[in-house]
């Protein structure tokens, strides 16, 4: 029997978390069909999706015959899969890696998920509006990931290679931009991002060809 080596993404482009994957992806020049799921008809809670996908969200993988979720748990199979050297092997760089990681996308990523800043604007009685709400809590993630990375870090943000933790920066990062956040005080992450942006895995997968 032959084993299945082919790739499907079910993503959305705008997807923070979709975006992460893309760019692990295209890093390692693997073939993958991308079927988009559109979140704003609300696709996502379609039975269709539930059925790959329980949480309603994306992006899932299918790979190696299975269905993956998460977008971190998804890069760290690619990583011990595929040689991918996207976590270092050193356990401290590892583990910086991993926090960094962590900082954007169980800090920053949930509170800014559109379905919870939806919910906070609607049950605010208009008090409070989307963007500010959006520019609030990206602003605030990204000035502690700004004060964790190295003072000397201007092209990753750890170490001398992309690491998962560059995966999680630049879509976190396009994001900002889109809700116009203030980047001034932030250097080292609009250094670090610039320097990955030009690399062309990078610019192949990025929302709009940005």
């Amino acid at each position: 029997m032959t084993e299945d080596r082919s790739v499907t993404l079910y993503d959305y482009w705008r997807s923070s978390s979709s975006y992460r994957v893309r760019i692990a992806l295209s890093l390692l020049n693997a073939p993958v069909a991308l079927v988009p799921v559109d979140l704003l008809s609300g696709e996502h809670s379609t039975k269709v999706n539930l059925a790959r996908n329980p949480q309603g969200l994306v992006p899932t993988r299918r790979i190696d015959g299975v269905f993956l979720t998460q977008s971190l748990a998804i890069i760290e199979y690619l990583d011990e899969t595929r040689s991918a050297g996207f976590l270092p092997k050193e356990p401290v760089a590892r583990a910086r890696v991993r926090a960094l990681s962590m900082a954007i996308a169980m800090e920053i990523h949930p509170v800014c998920n559109l379905r919870v800043a939806r919910y906070a604007t609607t049950h605010s009685a208009g008090r409070i509006a989307q963007a500010d709400w959006m520019r609030h809590f990206i602003s605030l993630g990204l000035a502690g990931v700004e004060a964790m990375l190295p003072e000397t870090a201007s092209e990753y943000c750890l170490g001398r290679s992309v690491t998962m933790a560059d995966l999680c920066l630049v879509p976190q990062l396009y994001n900002a931009r889109r809700w116009n956040v203030d980047l001034s005080s932030m250097p080292r992450c609009v250094a670090i991002d610039a320097h990955l942006r030009a690399i062309p895995a990078f610019a192949r997968v990025a929302p709009e060809g940005s």
